[in-house]
């Protein structure tokens, strides 16, 4: 008996130990290359309701028991995770908000049928079961020209009982320019969007093994005009099209949506054709690829008395990497390596010092107008990769332009914390939140 009290008490204290300590990377804002530190953040985060409860059984174990070292980290892991919960789950500020964007009656422009399969609020447990929506996998969407390279996307469509919004949302996958695919790890989020009507072009751009950043905004604008000639049939409005995406995919999506009208990042099939987007939706994008240049520390690794700097990005693919991508790294040209992975001055040809005009070319920031879309802007508060202050920036100016705009920077959470366990990550919901409820009202707007 005595032996099961004491490994019952070395398991509750092991797991107090372990969960409060965990609890420290919430609290740190860390800085590039401290990837370990990103990767415990985002899942210590996504685990945080996990923790809650585990932090009240071990302070219920310790007051059974009488043991004042499990009372006191039982009350500290309660406490310090409830806090975080209740951070990543607050709404936007209501200066950078939805009210701020679409006035203090916003709630009221959204029609009681479009909010059936809504999150009822912010602070849930985990996502609610929804009908699988209906998929459509590797259909080309446009030929590079002189070549027979076919880019392909994926299509996710509302579940058959369930009827169109009109609105068709072109997702970018992100992976630093240089890796990842479609459908990477968006299930959820595609299948919450697809039982609102919404319908899915998940496309899978050119990485930038076989082109740079002009051929990738080109894709995009491919993947657009697509869709509008293909609107009919798929029960999509032409002018009802939201372009965005997470992290690089988030500022193709910016680059897409902002430049519809400059030709000079028109591709020469579609001279004359209409790449105009009704919204753009970004999850922690890159708007100033000169502040991204700094904010990566990669001013320590550009020049070739630094190549032993620990930035230095592994040269071999990852079994990891492999596993994910599966067959398909071939095709994306991952195959080449991953050397340059996090990098911006390769595929800009230079620091910001050598070539300024182009870091400042190939920046959203350069093209916010009064004639670009509507905006959402999500942004984590500790993001290793993506400077948040340029995403503050880049709102500030919308809103000097008059463009519709919604800000919403989340305290304590890292870069794509939106794609770690979302059916319980407490932030994850809150970002469904936002997204949902943007998309409703373009869509009540446009109609």
């Amino acid at each position: 008996m005595n032996f099961l009290v004491s490994t019952l008490e070395f398991i509750v204290w092991t797991v107090a130990s372990l969960i409060s300590l965990l609890s420290v990377v919430l609290f740190i804002k860390s800085h590039w290359p401290a990837v370990t530190i990103w990767g415990l953040n985002v899942f210590v985060s996504a685990l945080s309701p996990v923790f809650i409860f585990f932090g009240g059984l071990i302070l219920l174990v310790g007051l059974v028991t009488g043991n004042p070292f499990h009372i006191l980290l039982g009350t500290y892991a309660t406490l310090v995770y409830m806090f975080h919960f209740f951070s990543v789950t607050r709404p936007p500020d209501s200066a950078c908000g939805f009210e701020q964007a679409f006035g203090s009656n916003w709630r009221d422009q959204i029609r009681p049928e479009q909010q059936k399969y809504f999150l009822p609020h912010r602070r849930i447990l985990r996502l609610p079961m929804l009908p699988e929506p209906q998929l459509e996998q590797n259909i080309p969407f446009a030929t590079i020209p002189g070549t027979d390279h076919q880019l392909l996307c994926d299509i996710v469509k509302p579940p058959s009982m369930i009827k169109s919004s009109g609105i068709a949302f072109i997702f970018l996958h992100g992976g630093a320019f240089y890796t990842m695919d479609k459908n990477f790890r968006t299930e959820e989020l595609f299948r919450h969007l697809a039982a609102q009507g919404h319908v899915i072009m998940d496309v899978a751009f050119r990485l930038a093994f076989e082109t740079d950043l002009m051929g990738m905004i080109h894709d995009v604008k491919r993947a657009i005009f697509w869709m509008k000639e293909n609107a009919k049939r798929y029960s999509v409005g032409p002018e009802m099209i939201i372009v965005g995406g997470g992290s690089s995919g988030g500022y193709l999506g910016l680059m897409a949506a902002y430049t519809a009208t400059d030709t000079r990042f028109t591709p020469n099939e579609l001279y004359g054709k209409n790449t105009n987007c009704a919204a753009v939706i970004t999850e922690y994008p890159v708007s100033d690829l000169k502040a991204l240049f700094y904010h990566t520390d990669e001013s320590k690794t550009s020049g070739a008395e630094n190549q032993n700097s620990i930035k230095k990005p592994p040269i071999k693919i990852p079994l990891w990497l492999m596993k994910i991508i599966g067959n398909n790294y071939d095709r994306l040209g991952i195959d080449k390596g991953i050397d340059k992975v996090g990098t911006i001055a390769p595929l800009m040809g230079g620091t910001p010092e050598q070539c300024p005009e182009k870091y400042t070319f190939f920046s959203p920031f350069t093209y916010v107008s009064s004639t670009c879309p509507p905006t959402l802007l999500i942004h984590g508060d500790h993001d290793i990769m993506a400077p948040v202050k340029s995403t503050q920036l880049l709102y500030e100016k919308l809103i000097q332009q008059k463009v519709t705009a919604v800000l919403h920077i989340i305290p304590q959470t890292d870069h794509a914390f939106s794609r770690f366990l979302p059916a319980i990550a407490p932030a994850a919901h809150n970002l469904f939140y936002d997204i949902e409820r943007f998309m409703a009202l373009i869509a009540n707007q446009r109609k």
